[in-house]
């Protein structure tokens, strides 16, 4: 049985406008009208300036900074939508923010990703679309089909090109031994051997590089991860890999940049040649750099939500 709506409606809040009018565009669809404000006590307004009735809504929103504001902007699109009798209403989310609070990690803390999952589907949401959970185990925390896209096959492709038939003069590394497995991914992807940065944490925020498992003396590496948020652990492996590990050139690539604090202040001064983002979060102005390159999920997310309408499976594009 087809439970979507009669047509596809494509939809933007504050935050990801550019994606969306991506997506639009790929889908060769004009973007649905609404309108996303604050009232003068800074309470989120929203209004939808056309029918939904029947239709298969997609919202496009990072939930990135400013989180909170991005969030109940979505949270009360979705409310707007379903009291507006959509068919169905899905939160396209290239960027899924609090989901680095997944667990306990001591007592008494909250886990806020388990809560924005429950937020989002009380306010009305039948699907979520999203891209590079920081914990895969998330999808768990709701009880609607979440879709959890892959950012890596863009950024190999990016690197394959730009690598050619020079494989082995570059290598593939983990900034840490969580990130093994998405590392290595990447490396079967572009053809290169992997290795690893291995390192203690000494307290919150502050690492400590100890040494580098595997061969990068001579050779060009690419430091792989899914998120860069302070830049502290990508700066500090870049560093090591030059100074203790003899590599000659560092680049880097991660699905989401969120570059808080001193990130680029410490992208800026650090050996890294160059730094491959995807487009889940939007760069400010003050925030984009020579050696920053972005590249555009829009075609990723148009695939899915075309395959979402039309009922037919999303793995394939995991693949």
């Amino acid at each position: 049985m087809n439970f979507h709506g009669k047509d596809i409606k494509i939809f933007a809040a504050n935050g990801s406008k550019d994606v969306a009018e991506g997506i639009s565009s790929c889908l060769g669809l004009k973007m649905g009208c609404s309108e996303v404000g604050q009232f003068s006590d800074g309470e989120i307004s929203v209004s939808l300036k056309e029918s939904v009735r029947g239709h298969d809504c997609f919202i496009v929103q990072s939930t990135c900074a400013p989180v909170n504001d991005n969030l109940m902007e979505l949270l009360i699109m979705i409310d707007a939508m379903k009291r507006a009798s959509a068919a169905r209403i899905t939160a396209v989310m290239p960027y899924f923010g609090y989901a680095r609070q997944d667990r306990k990690a001591k007592p008494r803390d909250p886990i806020s990703a388990k809560l924005v999952a429950d937020l989002l589907t009380t306010a009305g949401a039948d699907r979520v679309l999203t891209m590079d959970l920081h914990a895969p185990q998330i999808q768990g925390f709701f009880n609607i089909p979440v879709d959890n896209l892959v950012g890596a096959p863009l950024l190999a492709s990016y690197f394959k090109k730009k690598i050619g038939d020079q494989n082995e003069d570059y290598v593939v590394v983990s900034p840490d031994l969580g990130s093994v497995t998405r590392a290595r991914n990447f490396a079967t992807r572009i053809d290169c051997p992997l290795a690893i940065v291995d390192k203690r944490r000494q307290r919150a925020n502050v690492s400590e590089v100890m040494n580098i498992i595997g061969n990068v003396e001579g050779k060009k590496v690419i430091i792989v991860d899914d998120m860069i948020d302070t830049a502290g652990t990508l700066c500090n492996g870049a560093a090591a890999i030059i100074e203790k590990g003899g590599a000659t050139e560092v680049y880097a690539c991660a699905t989401h940049g969120v570059l808080s604090g001193p990130a680029i202040e410490r992208i800026s001064a650090s050996p890294i040649k160059e730094l491959v983002l995807l487009d889940t979060i939007a760069l400010p102005a003050e925030k984009k750099l020579e050696k920053i390159t972005q590249l555009s999920v829009a075609p990723v997310f148009a695939e899915a939500i075309e395959r979402i309408y039309e009922d037919k499976p999303v793995s394939p594009m995991f693949i």
